[in-house]
């Protein structure tokens, strides 16, 4: 027969969980991972196995900024990143990061996208002349190159029509178990998906919310799901959106800074990120510069 853990009582066990806090602060100043944005980091106390939710306007820099998000988390905290689009196909979410590494713009990447192999950064020339190249293909090579280590943590997948959340956390244990890790973090983008299409956004958003914080804690997974704000300018106060869902541990409302757009060069514009909620932690206004052509954020000084 199973022998049955003795239970023991909290003042028992207070030296142990007073010397593994002691242990755990000597080591960071967060609690959780650093997401590579100082500023953010600080505020929500580093990311951690919880559900989050980021709303924002079409094209305002969603995808840009969580898929960034996932790959700083991997750079500074050796995490395991996947991230689940169902617009995007791989090769566009790859150029984006080839973008944002290299400095070069995304069009420019694309241009010579003939040359480009499955994997980041690797020429494939059309003819047999190196000289076909432009000397920026060197640095972008260069870039990617320096990034493996920690590209060989990020995983992209795109998401058929008929995708459910099922798959995805079938998908996400087989990736763990194949990894060997259990720390992970989880992107899904345009996450309204996965709920049924014939209800309105407002309706899905509650339900695909529940069922996604459940998948959060079923797989003890940091996951970042992405919302689209389709709602007539102005029609829900940023704040709103906290009372709307109940579900997330984490509610992060994405706008645009028009006045500090008005200082920047076209097509960069200013962006705020509001956190709306906040279990346990700060809520506040967070500036970033987005840089469309490099798909990259960049917290505003």
């Amino acid at each position: 027969m199973e022998k049955k853990p003795q239970l023991e009582s909290e003042g028992a066990l207070l030296d142990a969980v007073l010397d593994e806090l002691q242990r755990e602060h000597a080591v960071k100043e967060i609690a959780g991972w650093d997401t590579g944005f100082a500023n953010l980091s600080r505020a929500l106390d580093g990311i951690q196995p919880g559900f989050y939710l980021l709303i924002g306007a079409p094209a305002i820099g969603k995808t840009s900024f969580a898929k960034q998000l996932l790959d700083q988390v991997a750079i500074h905290n050796r995490v395991t990143g996947m991230f689940f689009s169902f617009a995007e196909t791989r090769k566009a979410l790859r150029i984006k990061t080839l973008a944002r590494l290299s400095g070069l713009d995304q069009r420019e990447i694309r241009r010579g996208s003939a040359y480009l192999l499955h994997w980041y950064g690797v020429p494939r020339l059309a003819s047999s002349e190196t000289s076909d190249l432009p000397p920026s293909w060197d640095k972008l090579k260069r870039n990617a190159e320096e990034a493996k280590s920690w590209l060989d943590l990020i995983y992209l997948i795109e998401c058929p029509r008929n995708t459910t959340l099922y798959k995805i956390e079938a998908q996400i244990a087989e990736n763990r178990s194949r990894a060997g890790s259990e720390q992970m973090m989880i992107v899904l983008d345009d996450c309204q998906r996965l709920g049924d299409s014939s209800q309105s956004l407002s309706a899905r958003l509650p339900i695909i919310a529940e069922q996604l914080q459940e998948t959060a804690i079923k797989l003890n997974v940091a996951l970042l799901a992405v919302w689209p704000n389709l709602e007539a300018s102005g029609a829900v106060a940023t704040q709103a959106w906290s009372e709307r869902v109940a579900s997330p541990d984490i509610v992060l409302v994405m706008e645009s800074d028009l006045e500090r757009s008005k200082k920047l060069i076209e097509p960069n514009r200013g962006i705020t990120l509001h956190i709306v909620k906040n279990r346990g932690g700060e809520r506040g206004s967070l500036a970033y510069d987005f840089f469309p052509a490099l798909a990259k954020c960049a917290e505003a000084q």
